[in-house]
């Protein structure tokens, strides 16, 4: 059962996750149309991803990468302690893409995951399902972090842990958000997200 603090969180992250899509939907539209013509193949990019308690969901994102070419395997081993991410394998990130992902416009689509259920506005950022039964024996907390919502972005992503970096902090920091969550926390977190992407960070 949520506490009721969780449940109003979750619920106006949907509400202005649909504000945000109707908001958005003029750019949303240009952004479809870009992905189009970059080149052939779907304008989303849909994966498997787990989320609060375990279970899966589809998420969302504008494609990035060219279909042709097959797409790199997931590798066995993440080197290092480092989390995946950025780009695996072959480089095969369009012009489109690149910039999609230098300004994190790619990332718009997973508004319908939050206005969905799926997701929350803020929270632990959302891994393969390949990837989390190995981090959760690997990792201390890694599993700890399903206990919310994953989020469209999060603490650890606006103190820098994102891409490939260790794991074992990116737990600690979404384990921490998670204890100390309130909704000043989630707004520091978003305005932090919001001037991130103006400065066009990686």
């Amino acid at each position: 059962m949520l506490r009721p603090s969780l449940q109003g969180k979750y619920l106006l992250g949907r509400c202005l996750a649909v504000v945000g899509l109707l908001l958005l939907l003029p750019l949303l539209l240009l952004v479809a149309l870009a992905v189009a013509a970059s080149s052939s193949g779907p304008v989303l990019f849909r994966q498997r991803r787990v989320g609060e308690g375990g279970d899966e969901f589809t998420m969302l994102k504008f494609r990035t990468m060219s279909p042709e070419g097959a797409p790199a395997a997931p590798p066995a081993l993440v080197a290092g302690g480092l989390a995946p991410g950025g780009v695996e394998g072959a480089d095969r990130r369009t012009a489109v893409g690149r910039v999609l992902r230098r300004t994190s416009l790619d990332e718009l689509p997973q508004l319908w995951n939050v206005a969905r259920g799926d997701m929350a506005l803020v929270g632990s950022r959302p891994e393969r399902p390949e990837y989390v039964a190995r981090f959760a024996s690997e990792v201390p907390g890694y599993g700890a972090r399903h206990r919310q919502r994953p989020g469209l972005t999060g603490l650890a992503q606006v103190q820098g842990s994102r891409g490939r970096t260790p794991l074992a902090e990116r737990a600690a920091l979404d384990n921490a958000y998670i204890d100390r969550w309130s909704l000043a926390l989630d707004a520091r977190i978003l305005a932090a997200t919001v001037g991130a992407v103006l400065r066009g960070a990686e």
